[in-house]
């Protein structure tokens, strides 16, 4: 007998930030920067916590360059090798606190995680990476990262419920990436009929992950640093963004005209081109869940990057709120039925 759960979910797109009595003078004045000790490694995070997602265009080794000097971490897909994870090292060796190697939870993936961690021993990040979190071989495939890298901090993903996070945190991940089929290129609500809106996502799943001394990412849904402070807001430690980060120097891609516009392409990890290029095409047992579109180009990812930082100290004043960490405190979300007045056409 099907199930039906009749109380309402929230997405980003329905709420707003309600303004509050604020003591701060400028924006200048507040701090976005976070530290965060995980539970299990120890290892402690300085920084700011935007999270780019280890996507083939975006989680690249040009982009952590650009970003770890202003503190904010890269997920670098799975598709480099040893030798380039060692040129890597060898030449940005500041970088290697703001990035993770990525794995999945085959065997081929475990030796190539193993290789990567013996040939670059200062890596002190995991990812654990699948598009459903919720089978019980990855929950044992946590515990075994874990057992095997005691000292490591280990994320692992994607859930999106309550009960599956402390089950991957008391598994032995640090932190656990939060949401299903909000990203811009995912089409997994689509094809599969499975997702959970994003706000109401990050609050529930942030609430579990902190009665356990855990920590969460939102991975998803954001399409505007509005979107981002939100998430902060909800009580996300981390964000993780994609699509925003998209069409810039920084990503990988040809750099082509179309339509008198530059543009560079972008797309998601389970969309036909990933799985062309990366396993010579779709296998039969499975669907396309991600789509492939041509992003702008827009030009060097530090200009997207102010951007979003300015967004983030703009909510943070609204709201009273003088260090980024304080914003869940200082939070309170209105319900609304309209974003933006499109009068004169969409936002850019």
């Amino acid at each position: 007998m099907p199930n039906i759960i009749n109380e309402e979910k929230l997405d980003f797109k329905d709420v707003f930030l309600l303004p509050k009595r604020s003591t701060i003078k400028s924006r200048a004045d507040v701090h976005l920067q976070r530290e965060m000790t995980f539970r299990h490694s120890k290892r402690t995070f300085k920084g700011v916590p935007l999270m780019v997602a280890n996507m083939d265009s975006v989680g690249t080794f040009e982009m952590a360059v650009a970003l770890a000097k202003h503190g904010v971490f890269t997920a670098v897909h799975k598709y480099y090798t040893v030798v380039d994870w060692k040129n890597f090292a060898v030449d940005h060796p500041n970088c290697l606190d703001y990035v993770a190697v990525c794995t999945g939870i085959t065997e081929e993936d475990n030796r190539r995680l193993s290789s990567i961690l013996q040939a670059v021993p200062e890596i002190s990040y995991i990812v654990a990476d699948v598009a459903n979190g919720y089978s019980q071989y990855f929950v044992e495939s946590v515990k075994n990262l874990r057992e095997e890298y005691p000292n490591h901090t280990i994320i692992a993903g994607n859930v999106c419920t309550r009960e599956m996070v402390e089950e991957l945190i008391l598994s032995g991940a640090d932190i656990v990436k939060v949401g299903i089929g909000g990203g811009s290129v995912c089409t997994t609500r689509l094809k599969a009929g499975v997702g959970y809106p994003q706000l109401s996502c990050v609050i529930e799943c942030a609430d579990a992950a902190h009665g356990l001394n855990g920590h969460i990412i939102s991975d998803g849904g954001c399409t505007c640093s509005g979107d981002i402070a939100k998430a902060f807001g909800a009580g996300a430690d981390f964000v993780m963004i994609g699509g925003l980060m998209a069409g810039h120097d920084e990503c990988h891609g040809e750099l082509t005209e179309k339509d008198g516009k530059m543009v560079k392409l972008f797309y998601g990890n389970s969309s036909r081109i990933s799985m062309e290029k990366r396993f010579g095409g779709v296998a039969k047992y499975r669907a396309v869940e991600g789509k492939s579109v041509d992003i702008t180009y827009r030009g060097s990812v530090e200009h997207t990057l102010f951007d979003i930082f300015g967004g983030l100290r703009s909510a943070c004043t609204y709201v009273g709120a003088e260090r980024l960490k304080e914003l869940p405190r200082r939070a309170t979300f209105i319900r609304c039925s309209q974003q933006t007045n499109n009068i004169f056409g969409p936002p850019v």
